[in-house]
């Protein structure tokens, strides 16, 4: 190994973007659920013209289109931010739209101790 340079993938820290900015982790959650909704609608929608064959090629065609505009919108989320970014947002989002729970505070505003009644006074 005198004088090569070789790069080695287990020292990266992140994972490479490979296709619109986005890791191949990222991708496959999209391909993933892309299929999950695109193939049950293309059988529906070619049993509808009585073509059942032409499920997959509608399937196939939505599960591409999902995953070019999923990728562009997961581009411009993570656009100049850090690492786990859209991830946080995410979980945020779904907080706000009472869909889940964030595990940070996102309350905003003045803090109170809960104190109803005056302290006692100190005794010497």
């Amino acid at each position: 190994m005198s004088g090569s340079h070789e790069v080695l993938a287990d020292r990266l820290n992140a994972e490479p973007a490979i296709f619109r900015g986005c890791s191949s982790s990222e991708l496959g959650m999209m391909v993933g659920v892309a299929i999950v909704v695109w193939l049950p609608l293309g059988f529906l929608l070619a049993w509808l013209m009585s073509a059942a064959t032409m499920g997959f090629g509608i399937a196939g065609v939505g599960v591409v289109g999902s995953v070019v505009i999923l990728a562009t919108l997961f581009q411009r989320i993570k656009r100049n931010r850090p690492e786990g970014y859209y991830q946080q947002w995410l979980r945020m989002r779904l907080h706000s739209l009472g869909l889940g729970r964030a595990p940070w505070v996102l309350r905003s505003g003045t803090w109170d101790i809960g104190r109803t009644h005056a302290p006692l006074p100190a005794r010497n």
